[in-house]
């Protein structure tokens, strides 16, 4: 088990792990089952009534598989997937419903259910080759992709903009998913693919970006060929999992679909897929070198490279000596430049001052952090900064925080209650010589304006 093992998944401290932080919160999980399942039963509804044929639904997807990370950056949405399945006996082609036909109504009803103020829905896009979309209100949208559905037979067709019917079985791979492991096994292998998706969703942006399902389908096979005896905690199994599905792709491009060869799942260009390789040696990279740290903060702090501010820092951590010494083994100890950060937080004409945690103050203020005594750190050395937010404001917005950059000097602002965090890291030649967690507690509080205007009647006449 490595040095950061509780920092991915610890279920004594489950909000200050990584498995907590990439995945959406329990409310945000419960806001979006209300919402599917309305217009799932809105969807069925009119679709019936449009055809006179049977209609189900089914949620696959990410969702489905438990599989599910919250945005990565700002404007990103939750990702939704909701079948919908026109049902006849027979071929596909048998029906009197074409897939273009289809996939139209299914917009339409899509357009309506938009329009509807009630529905929190904040429009619909241009119908994609397989999906309808629906956006919603909190950062998220729906994808509807369409299906013919033989019930006897179990089988589905997918219907796309090309007006073509196309074998594809998202049932199928979900029970082939289930299959490759149980219990424990199975949870960490959902874990597993939230750390590469979210990885992958810092590293690329979306139109680069491996699938999903590609992700999902790397990360289940490779955790199949690790030996569980050489391997103990998320962070060892992370870094097993990376090198498996480098090689793996480094072998072929191509991955099949495991309940359809026919298929590929990889859809990225050739170039890429190349940097997707190329990147996945880099991250793998990162494992070994997190994995070798000399304590938990250097871990942490180079996992960090991987999933920036949504991996967290140990909350106590043991601040070493500010002085030259030698090790046993002859080596000369780092010289420690823990710096001390003055705080300075603004409001109109109100301020409140702290060194190294301020607070409470209200929400809405200016906050300024400053290194103290910048000077006696060595030439060549660099402030890093990173903010981390905690607290279900934060997590309700998307807004778990982000890399600040570097300087003595940093301006933020307090959005959100809670405590948050703002890390100071000091490198010198990639080395860590100096760390400070700065606290913020920021009240739910906003600040009166101060010497209001008196009521007529106070007022001289």
């Amino acid at each position: 088990m490595g040095l950061a093992a509780k920092l991915f998944y610890n279920p004594e401290d489950r909000e200050n792990t990584l498995a907590y932080r990439v995945r959406p919160s329990d409310v945000q999980v419960e806001e979006q089952q209300e919402r599917w399942n309305d217009l799932a039963t809105f969807i069925r509804e009119r679709l019936g009534s449009a055809f006179g044929l049977p209609v189900s639904s089914w949620l696959q997807g990410s969702y489905k598989f438990g599989t599910q990370i919250r945005p990565a950056r700002t404007g990103e949405d939750f990702d939704i997937d909701l079948g919908v399945y026109l049902e006849w006996p027979g071929d596909a082609d048998a029906g009197d419903v074409s897939p273009l036909e289809l996939k139209r109504e299914v917009q339409s009803i899509l357009d309506d259910y938009a329009a509807d103020d009630a529905n929190d829905a904040t429009g619909t896009a241009e119908p994609k080759t397989r999906c309808n979309r629906i956006c919603f209100d909190n950062d998220f949208h729906i994808d509807i992709p369409s299906y013919h559905l033989d019930r006897d037979a179990d089988v589905r067709d997918l219907a796309t903009e090309d007006d073509e019917w196309e074998f594809s079985d998202p049932k199928a791979i979900y029970v082939w998913w289930k299959d490759q492991f149980e219990g424990a096994e199975r949870d960490r292998a959902r874990r597993m693919v939230r750390y590469l998706k979210m990885w992958a969703a810092l590293e690329f942006q979306i139109s680069s970006r491996p699938s999903s399902i590609l992700i999902t389908v790397l990360v289940a096979q490779s955790m199949a060929t690790i030996d569980s005896e050489s391997v103990s905690g998320d962070d060892e199994y992370f870094r097993a999992v990376v090198e498996k599905v480098e090689a793996r792709m480094r072998r072929s491009a191509v991955v099949k679909n495991p309940v359809n060869s026919s298929e590929n799942l990889n859809r990225l260009s050739a170039e890429d897929c190349a940097k997707f390789v190329d990147q996945l040696a880099s991250l793998r990279n990162i494992a070994d070198r997190a994995l070798g740290a000399a304590d938990q903060f250097d871990s942490a702090d180079i996992w960090s490279e991987a999933f920036k501010h949504f991996f967290p820092l140990p909350k106590v951590e043991e601040q070493a000596v500010a002085k030259s010494s030698y090790h046993e083994n002859g080596m000369l100890s780092v010289i420690r430049y823990d710096p001390d950060v003055k705080i300075t937080a603004t409001s109109g004409g109100r301020r409140w001052e702290g060194i190294n945690a301020v607070g409470p103050i209200p929400k809405g203020c200016d906050v300024h952090f400053a290194v103290l005594s910048p000077e006696r750190f060595p030439n060549g050395a660099i402030v890093y900064w990173t903010v981390r937010n905690e607290g279900a404001e934060a997590e309700a917005i998307n807004d778990l925080g982000h890399v600040s950059g570097t300087g003595f000097v940093k301006d933020e602002s307090s959005a959100y209650r809670g405590s948050h965090f703002m890390d100071v890291v000091v490198k010198l030649n990639g080395r860590i010589i100096g760390r400070r967690r700065v606290i913020v507690h920021v009240s739910g509080l906003g600040i009166p304006k101060r010497n209001s205007p008196r009521p007529a009647w106070t007022r001289l006449r």
